[in-house]
This record gives structure tokens, C-alpha cells and sequence, in this order.
């Protein structure tokens, strides 16, 4: 898998499969070939692309784990999304 993780927060904000192609620009990053997903809020400056990530949590959602290259931290602030009823 890929994560795309916010630099500043550590913060893992997509979690993506290995095949999936990511370009990261000084000004956005894109998702696939061709692209279906333009990202706009985050770019070369604020965000950080790990690749071959083998142990991400089967319960991942952005934002709710950080991401340090190897160790994955459940975000202190997380609270699950409510369902309605």
C-alpha cells in the first residue's frame, strides 16, 4: 500500500494500493494514470509519500492514524463518524 501523510501533522490522510499511481507537484498531487483524483490541499511542501507500507491497520480512515514510515499511532483526537439512524 501507499499513504499520502500530512508532513506537518503526521496525520495519514489516503491510504492507496502500491499499483495506483501518485505524483506529487509543488502545487497538488494526482492519483492514478489517467488521473481521478486531483489533491488539491496538499502538495510536495506539506505532504509526504510513503510507498511498500505493509502493516497499515485493517481499520484505517483518514485521519485517524498517524504515520511515521514504520510505526502506525491511532490519533489521540479521533472520534468515530456517527450513523444515523
Amino acid at each position: 500500500m501507499k499513504t499520502i501523510v500530512q508532513t506537518q501533522t503526521g496525520l495519514s490522510k489516503y491510504l492507496l494500493d502500491d499499483a495506483k499511481t501518485v505524483t506529487v507537484s509543488s502545487d497538488k498531487i494526482e492519483v492514478g494514470d489517467p488521473v481521478e483524483l486531483i489533491i488539491m490541499d496538499l502538495d510536495s511542501s506539506t505532504a509526504t509519500l510513503y510507498e511498500s507500507v505493509t502493516n497499515s491497520p485493517a481499520d484505517w480512515s483518514g485521519n485517524k492514524y498517524t504515520f511515521d514510515g514504520s510505526d502506525w499511532t491511532l490519533n489521540a483526537s479521533w472520534v468515530e463518524p456517527e450513523i444515523p439512524d
